[in-house]
């Protein structure tokens, strides 16, 4: 298991050095990532102290977003708020720059019950910068109360949903080469993992979400534009396919516990071959930890699908008379 801890510099990371807190650039700060390169969806968390671990991590993502991808979370207590702005004041002043903050708004709330709440957000998402931008950097929150907008529940598990991903498909094929007309071919994914992935987001000190996916089972479509030129067997497939083993197609039926049997030669299509896709669908479900009650979430499964050209020839018979 790996961990991306998302760490955040206080209200540094929610404000410009040496800009006003209405001029806050989105873009300052610490950020964390679990974000498929390969895929527009990820998560990318700036401004955030929630911190993402699991196995479910770095595989491929089927390009889940938050509805919405900006929130307040706490940042700091008055005496640090008021702190670091006069640091940072001072540093502005001796670099010959200008700080328009008004110190008296943070040196007020000292003493006073709350905390800083500050904005974050997840860049992985187009929306983020533009979520994040109409919304106050800073907000002082009473004790005991949530600002509106801020981080709930629903949302830390949105954002363990958004990371979660799952292994890609990679397909394996017995005959491996070319397949012909009424001979079985196997299909099985290539180093396919059996067990469950889950990522857990976690506000310290607050809450927990985790999102589990459960692999169910494989789709195959055999690449034909009706059923008369395939038949498709999945029965056998259960959640990797199977591999084929000598033997395993002497029944006499020739048909693949998971596989297609081609039941018309490709050399009629274009490329001359079928295009088979295989689909690996997980089920999902949340499970988020506020205040020691546990609070399940429902979503829809993964599908991730993986494409393979398959050559069917005629295989051909020379009677002798």
């Amino acid at each position: 298991m790996r961990a991306i801890a998302v760490t955040s510099l206080l209200a540094g990371a929610l404000l410009a050095l040496c800009a006003p807190p209405a001029a806050a650039d989105p873009d300052v700060g610490a950020h964390g990532e679990a974000f498929q390169k390969g895929n527009t969806a990820g998560v990318k968390l700036t401004n955030s102290k929630i911190g993402l671990s699991g196995n479910g991590l770095g595989g491929k993502s089927d390009g889940y977003r938050m509805p919405r991808p900006c929130w307040y979370e706490p940042n700091s207590s008055a005496d640090d708020m008021r702190n670091l702005q006069a640091q940072q004041k001072k540093q502005a002043v001796e670099a010959g720059l200008d700080y328009d903050v008004d110190l008296d708004r943070f040196g007020d709330k000292i003493g006073d019950k709350g905390q800083w709440w500050g904005v974050a957000y997840d860049a992985g998402n187009p929306d983020g910068p533009s979520c994040a931008a109409g919304l106050e950097p800073l907000v002082w929150v009473p004790e005991g109360t949530v600002p509106a907008g801020g981080i709930t529940l629903e949302q830390l598990m949105q954002i363990a949903r958004a990371a979660l991903t799952v292994p890609e498909p990679k397909i394996k094929l017995s005959p491996d080469a070319k397949s012909y007309v009424n001979l079985g071919t196997w299909v099985w994914l290539d180093g396919a993992e059996a067990a469950p992935r889950s990522v857990t987001a976690t506000l310290p000190g607050v809450m927990s979400a985790t999102v589990t996916a459960t692999p169910d089972h494989l789709e195959i479509d055999a690449g034909t534009k009706d059923d008369k030129r395939a038949t498709v067997f999945t029965a056998g497939c259960g959640t990797t396919g199977k591999p084929y083993v000598k033997g395993a197609d002497e029944d006499g039926t020739k048909e693949p516990e998971c596989g297609v049997v081609y039941r018309h030669s490709s050399v009629d299509l274009p490329g001359k071959v079928y295009t088979l896709t295989v689909t690996s669908v997980w089920t999902v479900a949340g499970n988020g930890n506020q205040g020691g009650e546990a609070v399940p979430f429902a979503y829809d499964p993964i599908q991730v699908s993986a494409t393979r050209d398959v050559p069917v020839g005629e295989v051909q018979s020379i009677v002798k008379q």
